[in-house]
Parts: C-alpha cells; sequence; structure tokens
C-alpha cells in the first residue's frame, strides 16, 4: 500500500473570504465543490488540494498544524499577505538557511513565510 499527502482541509466560519484570501495568495484558482465548501486544487495535482470547510465554531488558541509558503522575498510577501487582509503577527526567525515569520489568514490560522537563502 502507498500512502500520500493529497491535501489539507481549513475549517472556517466565512468559507468565501478565507478561500478567496488563499486563491490569492497563493495563485490557484477555485474549483467546482461540495455545496458550502471551498477547494483549491484537484485530486491528483503535483501540489495538496486545499479543502475550505464551512464551520460555526470560531478558531481558538493557536493551531498544531500549518502550512509553509516559500517566497522570493520576505517583505514583498508580507506586504502581500497584508493587502489580502491577513496580518504579520510579528514574529519573525532568521536561521543561517532563510527567514521565517509568521503569519495569519483573515480568521487568524497561522500559517509561515519562509525566504530561503
Amino acid at each position: 500500500m502507498t500512502n500520500r499527502w493529497v491535501g489539507v482541509t481549513i475549517d472556517c466560519v466565512d468559507v468565501e473570504r478565507v478561500a478567496d484570501f488563499w486563491s490569492a495568495l497563493l495563485d490557484r484558482p477555485r474549483l467546482p465543490s461540495r455545496p458550502g465548501w471551498a477547494y483549491l486544487g484537484r485530486s491528483g495535482d503535483p501540489e495538496p488540494r486545499l479543502n475550505f470547510q464551512p464551520t460555526t465554531e470560531p478558531k481558538h488558541g493557536k493551531v498544531r498544524l500549518h502550512l509553509d509558503v516559500g517566497v522570493d522575498d520576505i517583505d514583498q510577501g508580507i506586504a502581500q499577505v497584508s493587502a489580502l487582509g491577513g496580518r504579520f503577527t510579528g514574529e519573525r526567525y532568521d536561521y543561517d538557511e532563510g527567514v521565517v515569520v509568521v503569519m495569519a489568514d483573515p480568521e487568524e490560522h497561522e500559517f509561515c513565510l519562509v525566504q530561503y537563502y
């Protein structure tokens, strides 16, 4: 049996807003999905599909799993996330191999922008 990573599901109060944010950030179009849900990508795509699942419960506390998004320029990445409705949390880590900054999407799901040298 072969196991493979095929997707990530993100719970959202406002599926449309959060899916639009990630679609613009990752330049991945939204595709037909189940009613109330939103999908970026298809099963079998080279990149895992992102699924946005409706929930009535807002996020509480720090998530224990997050996405890392690679960028060519960390400052431009921060500006892009902010322009799309996300925010910089203030956390920045400089390592020998690159820079990592912690960001949040419009519903406060944390993720990292990473710029490798």
